[in-house]
């Protein structure tokens, strides 16, 4: 993987998802925070991506994630936006809001500011929802705001392929 994806490299990579969701005739929904909806971007720069992508939430507030995904306010308070329950409970969520099999959540801190001890910039929680299951990674990410975002990007489409 390179820091730098270029967007014809993503679109390439969301056009091998779609086929792969073709074949199997399922749909995505993707549940955003810190990428504020470039994954759907990217999916929907690839055309004909309507046959196998349903829609997108960008949920960047807590109140999104609660108001548009059902995401629980104990768990937000618990472990807080950028946490493996809650990108579960956010793709979960998208999944039971949508007419989608497959799901893919994301929530970080991109930076500049907002990190912590335990919660530095650069640290991404993904999730991908697929029937009967979700699966979750957490990773650090380094690089400007800008950076965080396109990997995170490239981490979670790449993810998906993955499991599909």
């Amino acid at each position: 993987m390179t820091d730098q994806a270029t967007p014809e490299s993503l679109i390439s990579l969301a056009a091998r998802i779609g086929e792969r969701l073709l074949a199997r005739g399922w749909m995505l929904t993707t549940a955003e925070s810190c990428t504020g909806g470039w994954i759907a971007k990217t999916v929907t720069d690839v055309a004909g991506s309507s046959a196998w992508f349903d829609r997108g939430f960008v949920t960047y507030s807590n109140a999104a994630k609660q108001e548009m995904l059902g995401v629980a306010l104990e768990t937000l308070t618990r472990h807080g936006a950028v946490s493996e329950p809650v990108v579960k409970e956010m793709a979960a969520g998208a999944l039971a809001q949508s007419r989608a099999q497959v799901a893919i959540a994301i929530s970080g801190i991109a930076g500049p500011g907002g990190g912590s001890a335990e919660k530095p910039v650069g640290t991404v929680w993904f999730a991908w929802g697929l029937p009967g299951r979700i699966v979750t990674q957490c990773m650090q990410l380094a690089g400007d705001r800008e950076s965080v975002r396109q990997q995170a990007v490239r981490i979670a489409l790449d993810g998906l392929l993955e499991q599909l």
